[in-house]
């Protein structure tokens, strides 16, 4: 599942011209922590919070 939406929120951040950075400053997170989370490292009930809220950003 990391994979995949790994995938799909890179794709989405690029159709919206969007950096990794800049979704992490959104969601008031690192960059280094929002990576972990997409490369399935974070698992946690707060990483689960986070991807709800960067599907509701990017919708997806």
């Amino acid at each position: 599942m990391s994979e995949d939406l790994s995938i799909r929120v890179r794709s989405e951040l690029y159709k919206k011209k969007m950096k990794h950075a800049e979704l992490a400053k959104v969601l008031g997170i690192s960059g280094p922590y929002l990576s972990d989370i997409l490369n399935g490292k974070r698992t946690g009930p707060k990483a689960q919070e986070h991807i709800k809220h960067i599907k509701k950003i990017l919708g997806i």
